[in-house]
């Protein structure tokens, strides 16, 4: 029994360690914006804690000196990945079976690039899940990790287009039950990009707070996706009106199938001119001096972030040209 025991809890641990992810890059209308206007977590560790700050934009995030221009109405893609700037399909992009819905959501900022992500936010997109015929457990259902996977990690996201111009920040989840049937045990995966948004629309949405739109207990957080399920409900509001949404066990689409990295155009995200850009360093969330935590991106191509490590690291080349972390 012991021996079965160690066995269990290290493939339990393989299981999440092979599982952790990061949204990472952004396509708009099929071109790359890579991770130009991307605030990387620190690591590729969950957020698991539904009532810490970390669930705005992850944890160890800094803004970035970029926005992502993009239109009202139009598609942007986001794309997630196990390790940063690994770009390709041959590997899941959140692995270790972590099944769940795939949401994201929108912030109305005054500056993209100095939010906190403390004001409000609306859903505008969700791919979440759908019962599979004859299937015993929620873990051969269908789901929005699911759908993620097939398409190389990519997800389409309808920009609504009503909404009023101006900066917003965009927040791409996943959340991941496979160890979610006990409390405090979900697995929350989340980036923000900074988006300035172009239009004509007036509309501004009904918003939640992060933290406090989920619970723990939510039935969409704890929840034991390995017996039978017969509903499912994802945690938060529901979608906004203009948003979309994709159903769970659907193919990939547009850019989902078609987007391929280096084959296709590259965009290039507008950069702030401030006094902070004249530095090469931007805030971090929160507010401070700029400074990347450990094993954080710390440079490299497209980077835009903070370049100055954490006290007792230096940013090094691991990958050069496209990736230097603190180390």
């Amino acid at each position: 029994m012991k021996s079965f025991s160690i066995a269990a809890v290290a493939a339990l641990w393989a299981q999440n360690v092979a599982g952790h992810a990061t949204f990472q890059a952004l396509w708009s209308e099929g071109a790359d914006f890579g991770s130009q206007c991307a605030r990387l977590p620190g690591s590729n560790n969950p957020v698991t804690s539904v009532t810490s700050n970390d669930l705005r934009c992850n944890a160890g995030t800094s803004t970035v000196l970029s926005k992502c221009p993009v239109k009202a109405g139009s598609t942007v893609t986001v794309e997630m990945h196990q390790q940063p700037n690994a770009r390709n399909c041959t590997i899941e992009a959140i692995g270790g079976a972590h099944y769940g819905p795939v949401m994201v959501y929108m912030s109305k900022v005054s500056d993209a690039t100095t939010a906190d992500g403390s004001t409000g936010w609306f859903k505008v997109f969700q791919d979440s899940w759908a019962k599979k015929t004859g299937t015993i457990s929620g873990d051969d259902d269908y789901w929005g990790v699911k759908d993620l996977n097939a398409c190389c990690g990519k997800m389409n996201v309808k920009i609504p287009a009503d909404l009023a111009p101006g900066d917003y920040l965009l927040r791409a989840e996943v959340i991941a039950l496979h160890t979610a049937g006990t409390l405090g045990n979900a697995q929350l995966y989340m980036t923000c990009f900074q988006l300035a948004v172009s239009g004509t629309g007036a509309a501004a949405p009904p918003t939640v707070l992060f933290p406090g739109a989920y619970k723990a207990t939510d039935p969409g957080i704890l929840v034991d996706i390995h017996a039978a399920l017969s509903t499912y409900i994802a945690p938060g509001p529901t979608v906004y009106a203009g948003g979309s949404t994709k159903s769970a066990g659907a193919g990939c689409s547009g850019c989902e199938s078609t987007c391929t990295v280096g084959a296709g155009p590259v965009a290039t995200a507008t950069k702030v001119s401030t006094s902070a850009a004249a530095t090469g360093t931007a805030a971090p969330v929160g507010g401070g001096s700029c400074t990347v935590a450990k094993y954080a991106q710390c440079g490299g191509t497209g980077y835009t972030g903070c370049t100055t490590c954490v006290s007792g690291a230096t940013c090094s080349a691991v990958s050069p040209p496209y990736y230097s972390q603190c180390v």
